[in-house]
């Protein structure tokens, strides 16, 4: 059902990325509501920090009710979050959030930019935020999005005033949006973006605020709110069934690595904007009052606006071929008009209009989803018009050469042809953009200022198909896609991708070397092209060994992979390194990972990333050996404990018992599963036996909003926001003879070297007596913070409560990570022989 929906109000002037999608083919009612979003000249951008930041009634209601062009800057991917859906984390995570956000566009309606910004994790101040960014950097993305956009309005979500009050990013966000609004019209600003852009300045700047930024409704009921303006975003669109607020929910539901999912509401729902800057509109209720959004607003468009206005009066639904006569006259005006900025956007979105009126069908298909540089592709070639417009197909452009064809295309006579794609030996793999090179903590490194902005890598290979309708030389980009047929989805559509000819990967990032021993090491090579021939050998650090040196790769088939496997011994000492594997094809070196994005709700994606693993000789001890882990949100803590020797197996709620208990050392609880595991609530009690028993039970960060358990833990334990966000961040021990810090491994304060990201997240703030808090830390200029442990005999066992990132800290190999939690789930087993089992 929600798919049918998708087809139903994305609309033709939408920014549509639809590389693994089937093309749109919109109704007459969808049709006709482009052409009246084509008689409006006016737009708005909308500005927040991250993924989910965007205010989706809002932009809904922007361009569906009002018929602005408005698209929603989010400074960063979302890479610093974590992912409800599957493991990728980090720069992963940021293709897939950026993939959402393009298919929540396509919903509501808007367009996606972004900057260079890396999401680099929770921020408490905008001070710490534009330190870690490069402020000038973010800020020249910004005024470069103004530039290029040109939008009369601007929104901010978040309110520039309030540092310090919420997430760093926040804040930042609006503040870089003040600051640019103020100098994106300043020629001395930022003047090398004007060999690609116009200075511009945008009439108004408006903060999105509502009763929560006043800290209740009533509050909010008896604020001042002369400098607001308000709009009734619950309207109801008959021309597709739906409100603005269930289009709203549809496209906020497609942020689904977040758990967003949204259901639609129906009926009034208020939004107000406050102005920041510019003058306020005398009518409240025309946001864009004062500024000309009819074809008036362009010289030379006068006789546009008269000729649209006709088409649009005289729509037939019946026959939208009816129309395409006066929208060639009014496209043919439109090639020249001087303004660049609509000439250029409004041909694109009167040409869809035009194709979309006629019924043309083109397509250019590869028969195989990915190839290789230098590579031949056929491809299969579909043309069809579908009304009684005179059109012909005169050349169509493929490979940079002009191919005549001189076919009419006949009222729903359909011509199939094949042409091929040569693909050159120099041609670079698809990836995203952002990724190709090394950034910083904060930034993304682009080289090619071109691409600054785009939401994805913009595909290199098309086929134009030039045509005359009417006597009217119009042309049609596509992009080649690649589409088979599913026996149980039917037509499925992906987009065709270069990909290397040799990829190589270690499949574990991080490698635990708990002892002295050596570890056989899979090295996985994957062909990119039939009959690949070379070597494979790895680079290692210093002090470590690997045999033998290089090993042949012979792989008969495009696909297929071959396993190699490299013993490698680890120094006597603690030590770590990087472990990266290498082919060697015919004097060509290949080192990248071929990582594959593959969800049902966005397009299928390849990344490209540098192949390799973290090394770590480990000085660990441990006691027990059987480890439950009951999985929350997602994360790799199973693997990582698997890998210091623990026999690890995945619980589900269901599955919890006394019985399925027993035989285990430690259970351990995923981040966030009693926020997201309904079921746990059930089970509580029985998980409070185990630890009674003497089992120990260590339970990871949760989030007191939405919290599925009355109980978190058999003594009073009460979550809060608390966290520490500064990896760097002082740590004391409170208890530094508790055995938590002793056995059987001696935690000392360099265990804390080298985190990630954060020290820890929602601590709680208030516990029973029972508990003994651990460690004390605490960002700057903040109290302290002793909740990131917390430990409490129950019965014969021990209740662990802990917000310390682990699940961010193994995945980058902490040495001290893994000791101290060895530590936790060895505790009250002095008596239990240590295991030394090899790693599963």
């Amino acid at each position: 059902m929600q798919r049918l929906l998708l087809a139903v109000i994305i609309t033709l002037n939408s920014s549509l990325h639809i590389f693994s999608q089937a093309p749109i083919k919109p109704s007459a009612s969808e049709i006709y509501e482009s052409i009246k979003k084509l008689n409006f000249l006016g737009s708005v951008l909308y500005v927040a920090a991250h993924p989910d930041d965007e205010n989706t009634r809002l932009i809904s209601y922007m361009s569906n009710q009002l018929k602005a062009r408005t698209a929603y800057l989010s400074l960063t991917r979302g890479d610093g979050g974590q992912n409800l859906i599957g493991p990728e984390i980090r720069e992963l995570l940021g293709v897939i959030r950026t993939q959402e956000l393009l298919t929540a566009r396509q919903i509501d309606g808007g367009e996606q930019r972004f900057t260079r910004a890396n999401d680099f994790g929770y921020s408490k101040h905008p001070d710490e935020t534009l330190e870690i960014w490069n402020k000038e950097e973010v800020l020249s993305d910004v005024v470069l999005a103004i530039r290029q956009f040109q939008p009369d309005i601007i929104i901010n979500r978040f309110d520039h005033r309030s540092p310090g009050s919420t997430h760093g990013h926040h804040t930042s966000s609006a503040m870089l949006s003040v600051e640019a609004f103020d100098i994106s019209n300043d020629k001395s600003k930022y003047a090398k973006q004007l060999n690609n852009a116009s200075v511009w300045q945008p009439k108004r700047l408006f903060f999105n605020t509502s009763w929560w930024f006043y800290g209740s409704q009533e509050k909010f009921d008896n604020a001042d709110k002369s400098n607001l303006l308000e709009f009734d975003t619950g309207v109801f669109y008959p021309s597709n069934g739906l409100s603005n607020t269930e289009i709203a929910a549809l496209s906020r539901s497609q942020h689904k690595s977040q758990g967003f999912g949204n259901t639609g509401t129906r009926g009034q729902q208020m939004e107000y904007i406050e102005l920041i800057k510019g003058d306020m509109p005398n009518d409240v209720s025309n946001l864009f009052e004062g500024i000309d959004t009819s074809w008036n607003r362009v010289i030379g468009g006068e006789a546009i606006g008269e000729i649209l206005n006709q088409v649009e009066h005289n729509f037939d639904f019946k026959n939208p071929s009816g129309s395409v006569s006066k929208l060639l006259e009014a496209y043919k005006l439109i090639q020249n008009l001087e303004d660049t900025h609509w000439r250029t956007y409004k041909t694109e979105e009167i040409k869809n209009i035009i194709y979309a009126c006629a019924g043309l069908y083109l397509e250019a298909a590869s028969i195989v989803s990915q190839a290789t540089s230098g590579e031949t592709v056929k491809l299969n070639i579909e043309t069809i018009n579908r009304s009684s417009i005179p059109t012909t197909l005169e050349t169509i452009e493929c490979n940079n050469t002009l191919i005549s064809k001189q076919i009419k295309l006949t009222k729903n006579i359909g011509f199939e042809f094949h042409e091929v794609l040569n693909i050159d030996s120099n041609q670079q793999p698809t990836t995203p953009y952002w990724l190709s090179e090394k950034g910083s903590l904060g930034m993304y490194h682009v080289s090619d200022e071109n691409l600054i902005g785009e939401p994805e890598t913009p595909r290199v290979f098309n086929v134009t198909f030039y045509l005359n309708i009417k006597n009217t030389p119009i042309n049609y980009t596509k992009s080649i896609i690649y589409k088979t047929n599913d026996p149980v989805k039917g037509e499925v559509y992906k987009p065709f991708e270069i990909i290397p000819e040799a990829s190589v990967k270690i499949s574990e990032k991080v490698i635990i070397f708990e002892n002295s021993n050596s570890k056989d090491i899979p090295v996985i090579v994957r062909a990119g092209k039939d009959n690949l021939e070379g070597i494979v050998s790895l680079r290692y650090p210093e002090g470590w060994q690997v045999f033998p040196e290089k090993q042949d790769i012979n792989i008969v088939n495009k696909g297929e992979e071959q396993t190699l496997i490299f013993s490698v011994k680890p120094p006597n000492n603690q030590n770590e390194g990087l472990l990266i594997p290498v082919a060697n094809i015919q004097g060509k070196t290949y080192s990248k990972e071929l990582i594959e994005i593959d969800y049902e709700h966005i397009p299928y994606q390849t990344v490209l990333l540098p192949s390799e693993s973290k090394i770590v000789r480990l000085d660990i001890q441990k006691k027990g050996e059987f480890i439950g882990y009951i999985e929350g949100a997602g994360d790799v803590v199973p693997e990582s404990l698997e890998q210091i020797g623990y026999q690890v197996s995945r619980i589900t709620p269901d599955n919890i018992s006394p019985e399925a208990l027993s035989k285990f050392d430690a259970i351990v609880v995923g981040i966030r599963a009693y926020n997201t595991l309904e079921t746990l609530k059930f089970k509580q009690q029985i998980l409070f036996d185990y630890v009674s028993n003497g089992g120990n039970m260590i339970v990871q960060y949760n989030t007191s909003h939405q919290l599925k358990v009355d109980d978190l833990a058999p003594y009073k334990l009460e979550l809060s926001r608390d966290r520490v966000t500064d990896e760097y961040a002082k740590v004391t021990f409170l208890e530094p003879n508790h055995p938590i810090l002793n056995s059987p491994n001696k935690i000392t304060l360099q265990d804390f070297d080298g985190w990630t990201q954060e020290r820890g997240l929602y601590f709680p703030d208030s516990w029973g007596k029972e508990f003994d808090p651990i460690l004390s830390m605490h960002d700057k200029g903040e109290s302290a913070k002793k909740g990131s442990l917390l430990v409490a005999k129950y019965g014969k066992g021990y209740y662990i409560y802990t917000g310390l990132s682990f699940f961010r800290e193994f995945p980058e190999g902490v040495a001290g990570a893994y000791r101290l939690f060895a530590n936790m789930l060895s505790i009250g087993k002095e008596n239990t022989p240590t295991k030394t089992s090899s790693t599963h």
